[in-house]
């Protein structure tokens, strides 16, 4: 019979020896939905256990992404430009629009982060022989070497944050995130309409 300390210990790792650690069966969501259904019986808070949790996911998860990229001396801004051009494949190289639009930004913000990627010899711009006046932005031996070391490091890290997921609930839930994701509504503009020239004006704020 196991010792309670060894018999914790081989449950807390796996066989193949990575840690494995226990999972509660409630979150935080769980208390604001219990509050929510307390004080609002009215509503249905589904959706917001589920948008709720993507939310805090997106943020817990840029915390644990962001130390693999400063230890490789980057940040999570100055990788995305460095695997986009990587996955695109010999001679890893694009146009500034299109490398913007990859990592939907403005040309102003991509502009940004291809100066500093530039002054550290990662990329290079080149002139661009379909276009006399334009620019190929073009990866490095030293910013492909950077690039695939970073990439292995991230995907590891990447698959350690879902250690509490099955082989099978990973597809699941990446094939639903893909679902959610292609199916979200077009953003809708909720600014306030201008007030007809009947209506009264505000009333001063008090206090």
């Amino acid at each position: 019979m196991l010792h309670p300390r060894k018999l914790l210990l081989k449950q807390l790792y796996s066989s193949s020896g990575r840690y494995t650690h226990q999972v509660p069966e409630q979150d935080g969501v769980d208390l604001i939905l219990e509050q929510w259904r307390r004080e609002r019986p009215d509503l249905d808070t589904t959706p917001m256990g589920v948008v709720g949790r993507i939310s805090r996911l997106s943020r817990e998860l840029e915390r644990r992404l962001e130390p693999i990229f400063a230890g490789q001396g980057l940040e999570s801004g100055l990788f995305d430009v460095l695997a986009t051009l990587r996955r695109t494949g010999p001679p890893f190289r694009l146009r500034p629009t299109d490398l913007a639009e990859s990592l939907m930004l403005t040309s102003s913000g991509a502009t940004k982060r291809l100066d500093r990627l530039e002054q550290a010899g990662l990329i290079a711009r080149r002139p661009d022989p379909t276009d006399r006046r334009g620019i190929l932005i073009e990866l490095t031996p030293a910013g492909r070497r950077l690039v695939d070391s970073a990439v292995a490091e991230h995907v590891a890290n990447e698959s350690n944050l879902l250690s509490a997921l099955s082989g099978a609930e990973r597809r699941q839930l990446a094939s639903l995130l893909r679902k959610l994701l292609l199916g979200l509504p077009p953003v809708q503009d909720h600014a306030e309409p201008a007030p007809s020239p009947s209506s009264h004006p505000p009333a001063a704020r008090r206090g």
